[in-house]
């Protein structure tokens, strides 16, 4: 497809110099660092943070381009999936001109950063069944319209959009498509990091913080062109993840084998815990899930949340979001976990 990046840009970010920091100015390894202001000493702490982290990320990048089947010039790394997304706000959309679409119910960032960058929000429902509605999306976008997020598998309805409709706009959407992947690893559907290289406007978002259990080191990922990663680079902060988040993650992330069974044991629980909730005879239904929870309806869903706070479980409450009347979602949990959850249901349902 004919794309123009610049074209959505906004022309004082094309413009923009960004902050160089030392690290910019001199990436070698070895040396004695004068550059930088930091503390020749070393640190408080038993372990050494007394220097600056790279700010690019680079060797991180390399690993995580390894197992994501990616180059690591089509990464961006940003304190969680917020960053990328207030970024994305700040370099395309024009403060009371610009709009987005999203499509709820839906992840509610979106719909906060737009408020914060004072970007127009043009909302078009999912189906019941939680689906796109790709000719109704196209119908609300217009010259002004910078960025259609999709979240897939969705939250706060755990299943995974239709691939058609998903190719559909991206083939027929002016602006940026982002699909928000954070719960893929739990879903049957390939991502869409591997469309990268046939769609100049997609950007994929994905995360450390649910299947690898890094949530507290908030790092979140995107994937895009090597034209929009610059960008994102161009104006993120200098140094915006941590050289503890950085060589954390990269010990981690060499255990592949760990995640994967984590994964399988989430996987495992959800099918248990969805099998025994389907045997209550006041749970209503329970949405299909490619993610690590399940939304739940009951009736009284609002006073159900209450009661189980009262019994020390705490679940998500939603059922004052579109389509999710009388909703629950619940993370699933250890096999104790879900057999707490499901004494209690069985208790204050009683």
């Amino acid at each position: 497809m004919s794309f123009d990046l610049n074209s959505l840009l906004r022309p004082h970010i094309a413009k923009l110099q960004p902050y160089t920091s030392a690290r910019d100015e001199y990436t070698g390894k070895e040396g004695v660092f004068l550059d930088a202001n930091e503390n020749p000493f070393g640190s408080i702490t038993e372990q050494d943070f007394n220097r600056y982290p790279d700010p690019y990320q680079s060797v991180l990048k390399e690993e995580i381009a390894k197992i994501k089947g990616v180059r690591p010039s089509q990464i961006f790394l940003g304190n969680g999936s917020d960053e990328a997304i207030d970024l994305l706000y700040r370099a395309f959309c024009n403060p009371g001109k610009d709009n987005v679409i999203l499509l709820p119910p839906t992840y509610g960032m979106y719909e906060v950063s737009a408020n914060i960058n004072d970007v127009e929000i043009r909302k078009v429902a999912l189906t019941p069944d939680f689906q796109l509605q790709p000719d109704q999306i196209l119908a609300a976008a217009d010259a002004n319209s910078k960025i259609l997020f999709i979240c897939s598998p969705n939250n706060p309805s755990a299943n995974k959009a239709k691939r058609e409709d998903i190719l559909f706009l991206l083939e027929n959407f002016k602006g940026l498509v982002v699909v928000d992947e954070a719960y893929i690893d739990f879903s049957d559907e390939p991502s869409f990091t591997n469309e990268l290289d046939r769609f100049p406007n997609l950007l994929v978002m994905q995360t450390f913080s649910k299947a690898w259990g890094l949530a507290s080191l908030r790092l979140g990922m995107a994937f895009a062109s090597e034209e929009l990663i610059r960008i994102l680079n161009k104006i993120k902060p200098p140094y915006n993840i941590s050289g503890l988040t950085q060589e954390t993650v990269l010990a981690a992330i060499k255990d592949k084998a760990k995640v994967d069974r984590m994964i399988q044991d989430i996987l495992a629980e959800r099918e248990f815990l969805k099998g025994e909730l389907e045997k209550l005879p006041f749970v209503q239904k329970i949405h299909p899930s490619h993610a690590n929870f399940l939304l739940v309806q009951i009736p009284n869903a609002n006073q159900v949340y209450n009661d189980l706070i009262e019994e020390k479980i705490i679940v998500r409450n939603r059922a004052k979001v579109l389509l999710c009347a009388d909703c629950l979602r619940i993370t699933v949990g250890t096999r104790e976990e879900n057999e707490a959850l499901l004494k209690a249901l069985r208790k204050v349902c009683s």
